[in-house]
């Protein structure tokens, strides 16, 4: 089972949640390291994470069209500021 760590970026309709899941990658004329990122449909079941949060996802079965990860757990929550 594939694993990966995200940051959710916002809570979708039902029990989606969009996360971007970060990488580096080695450019192969010029030998450096670029950042790369993909953001994912995320099943969560019970509605649990919220937008800034540090999940962990598996790879799954087909939810829907886009849907092929599940939440697993999360990592951390965001912190939220309050403005006056």
């Amino acid at each position: 089972m594939r694993t990966l760590t995200g940051v959710v970026l916002k809570k979708s309709t039902g029990k989606t949640i969009r996360v971007v899941v970060g990488r580096t990658v080695k450019h192969p004329k010029y030998n450096k390291y670029l950042r790369r990122k993909t953001k994912l449909a995320v099943h969560d079941e019970h509605n649990n994470a919220g937008a800034g949060d540090i999940v962990e996802i598996a790879e799954c079965r087909p939810y829907s069209k886009n849907k092929r990860w599940r939440l697993l757990k999360i990592l951390g929550k965001a912190v939220e500021t309050q403005e006056a």
